[in-house]
């Protein structure tokens, strides 16, 4: 599988690599800790905490094993463009994808290709462009969609078009071509599409596609391509027939084993539920999530959880409870049972929105998030796990703008509503070496699509070590 792969060729990547990175400087004041594990410099935007938000620096009994902290840093790197509802991919050679609303060839949606970000030793490595050359183009889409398939590569470009139908197109050499477009519904569509592939295997294909949108139904809509995207199947419920969860589905995740999961409100309109296919999205099943303690938020939002599954197809879900902080939960059973729920951001932040996960291998999580400390500016986070499964998981979070330049600095209520370029949803992949990548908007900024990442931290996949530092973006890259 190709994500295995990935994790046996970080094995022998990760075991040679030096710790260069794990005393770089920072833009702004560190204070000194020598305290037990914690013998290295923290900056005033990282934070090492337990769920709840309670401090871990000063108490390191907990962190042995995979639940240890490393010196972690971040910052963002702008793409040039601007970004509406930003979804991201990719792929084993590096190359980083972002949607672009409307900035591509005659008014289409612009497929960004950032190139060298994951090695980069200097900011002036890295480069961004449109390589969606098709032609004639597809019109521009009302909600971009771009997604890389993990086993193939594959490109999937997803539009829909005046709320009313949606094309495929996609491409297998980086961008350099583009096949399509193949009609991918067959009547009214409203919203709030989402597409993800598993190795199930489609019949006249190596991957199994599946895509969801809110038609009208009570429930999302599904639909299967057994053909890498030329054909699919008909529009079905996803969800049990009697679900009355509504339309509005988070992003859908295809795991090694073949599953398929999306995150929602519950059938019955209470708590939150993941939603699971074993046949190609032919029938699905509802596994409630433990949100007895965290609640639901009541924003825009409200009807989200994430999901994405690791390496060995475990389940990591994370939603916003009602006090608008993020929850996560955890399964080792194809979503049957689940983990306690637990808070997972720093004790600082008095509200969250946007969120999302990414996993790498067994244990290893990072969270993606805007947030706010009680000023109504909004910065972007990423929490990440080495050790999801300890009892006390140790979380190391990292805000990756600088406070002097907030990601949005006019909506007070930010997280909680369309805003600005964030749209309906952001995205969050994990490269080769194990670096999780968010893909944001700089609002204050036009609406400047960036990604946000670790530039000093812990992989996520292979022997669990430091990854080579990369240098700071920020402003500059804007």
């Amino acid at each position: 599988m190709k994500r295995m792969m990935k994790a046996l060729l970080l094995t022998c990547i990760m075991a040679t690599s030096v710790l260069s990175g794990c005393f770089g400087s920072e833009e702004e004041e560190e204070v000194v800790i020598d305290k037990g594990v914690f013998d290295f410099e923290i900056g005033n935007r990282t934070w090492y905490h337990y769920p709840g938000g309670i401090d871990a620096v000063g108490n390191s009994s907990n962190l042995s094993g995979n639940n240890i902290p490393f010196y972690s840093t971040s910052s963002y790197y702008g793409i040039g463009m601007s970004t509406f509802e930003p979804t991201m991919g990719i792929t084993s050679t590096g190359n980083l994808y972002i949607t672009s609303w409307g900035n591509g060839n005659s008014g289409s949606t612009a497929i960004v290709q950032c190139s060298n970000m994951v090695e980069m030793t200097s900011i002036s490595d890295y480069s961004c462009v449109d390589v969606y050359g098709a032609q004639p183009p597809v019109a521009n889409s009302n909600d971009p969609y771009v997604y890389v398939d993990p086993w193939t590569d594959r490109i999937m470009k997803f539009d829909m078009h005046a709320l009313g139908g949606m094309t495929v197109e996609w491409s297998d050499d980086e961008g350099a071509s583009w096949v399509g477009p193949s009609i991918a519904t067959g009547y009214s569509v409203q919203d709030h599409q989402t597409i993800a592939s598993s190795p199930y295997g489609g019949i006249l294909h190596e991957t199994l596609w599946v895509f969801c949108i809110n038609g009208n139904w009570p429930a999302p809509l599904c639909s299967a391509s057994q053909d890498g995207g030329f054909t699919w199947g008909p529009e079905l419920p996803g969800a049990p027939i009697d679900c009355q969860s509504g339309g509005l589905s988070a992003h859908i995740i295809g795991a090694e084993n073949g599953n398929f999961y999306r995150g929602q409100i519950g059938c019955d309109g209470e708590g939150y539920s993941m939603y699971k296919t074993e046949d190609g999205a032919l029938t699905w099943s509802e596994h409630v999530l433990p949100t007895e303690e965290s609640g639901t938020a009541d924003t825009w939002n409200a009807e989200e959880a994430q999901v994405d599954t690791d390496s060995e197809s475990n389940v990591y879900a994370m939603w916003m409870g009602y006090d608008n902080l993020p929850y996560f939960s955890y399964s080792v059973d194809d979503a049957n049972t689940w983990s306690d729920a637990v808070m997972i951001a720093p004790s600082h932040l008095k509200g969250t929105g946007f969120p999302v996960v990414i996993a790498g291998d067994p244990g290893r999580v990072a969270f993606g998030y805007i947030g706010e400390d009680g000023d109504g500016l909004w910065d972007g986070y990423i929490s990440v796990m080495t050790d999801a499964f300890n009892e006390t998981p140790l979380i190391t979070t990292v805000q990756v703008n600088a406070d002097s330049d907030p990601l949005d600095n006019a909506s007070p209520t930010c997280g909680y509503e369309r805003c600005g370029g964030f749209g309906d949803f952001i995205d969050m992949q994990i490269d080769a070496y194990g670096r999780p990548w968010l893909a944001l908007s700089h609002n204050p900024n036009g609406d400047t699509g960036i990604f946000g990442t670790l530039t000093n931290g812990p992989t996520l996949y292979g022997n669990l070590t430091a990854l080579t530092e990369i240098p700071d973006g920020g402003p500059q890259t804007l």
